[in-house]
């Protein structure tokens, strides 16, 4: 079963119903769906410019690096924090590459990037697909999900908050200080920060570090520096080191 889509006009927030190529809520506000089958609800007052979310170059950057396996260590690491379920949701998405292949069908993702979720839609097909600014608004009814997953995606505990069931989870990771060291420097530790953002509402029950070294040909590393905003002429090693933090969380007062 896919979980309620809510209109995402300002005050309104009612049930969307599907209608052959369109979603639409009792006010009659429509969304159409996309030719490679996602919707777009997102709104003007949700954009911070023009083009919102990632530049199309550094998510098609991404998107090839995701193509040629460089994060498959980063995805295993995080299959068994995952339990089996399709009430699934990857806020800030991305190109879906994280949800997409923990599930083979059904899940839903949200980014604000149009071009990451067109690329997501083409690439998994089977999931549902949102074009919409989680910061402010998840479009989907309360308790609509087992799982929330944001992988170093933006953070909007009561927003994760609503849509989990009292039973639920949530998988967060955050970049770990090694992440990409060799382009960046050692960053900082935020572990203890994420926590105590979550703690009002969210038991910490594990956490755990994912760290592997890819060797990167000339393309890689080009496409590197794009998704990441590095500039081209920037020194970058042909081994980079990837470092995710793991915190799995459960609700509150969920029974152990």
């Amino acid at each position: 079963m896919t979980p309620t889509l809510l209109c995402a006009v300002r005050n309104c927030h009612l049930p969307l119903e599907r209608d052959e190529q369109s979603y639409v809520c009792d006010r009659n506000h429509s969304f159409d769906i996309a030719r490679s089958g996602y919707v777009n609800l997102l709104q003007p007052q949700d954009r911070r410019s023009r083009v919102p979310g990632d530049r199309d170059e550094a998510v098609e950057a991404r998107h090839r690096l995701t193509g040629r396996g460089i994060f498959a260590p980063l995805l295993n690491a995080l299959r068994p924090l995952v339990p089996p379920t399709d009430l699934i949701l990857d806020a800030g998405c991305g190109d879906g590459y994280y949800l997409g292949s923990l599930v083979k069908s059904g899940g839903c993702g949200v980014d604000i990037s149009t071009a990451a979720i067109d690329l997501a839609a083409r690439r998994y097909p089977e999931a549902q697909w949102v074009v919409a600014n989680a910061d402010r608004f998840i479009p989907y009814a309360d308790a609509s999900f087992d799982v929330v997953i944001s992988i170093t995606g933006r953070l909007n505990r009561s927003e994760f908050r609503r849509v989990i069931r009292n039973e639920g989870l949530l998988l967060v990771g955050v970049s770990a200080p090694d992440d990409l060291v060799e382009l960046r420097g050692a960053a900082r530790d935020r572990v203890s920060r994420t926590i105590a953002m979550f703690s009002p509402d969210f038991e910490l029950i594990e956490k755990q570090r994912a760290t592997t070294t890819a060797d990167l040909d000339g393309e890689s590393v080009r496409d590197l520096l794009t998704a990441t905003y590095r500039p081209r002429e920037a020194a970058a090693a042909s081994r980079v080191t990837l470092s995710l933090d793991l915190l799995r969380f459960r609700v509150s007062g969920s029974a152990k």
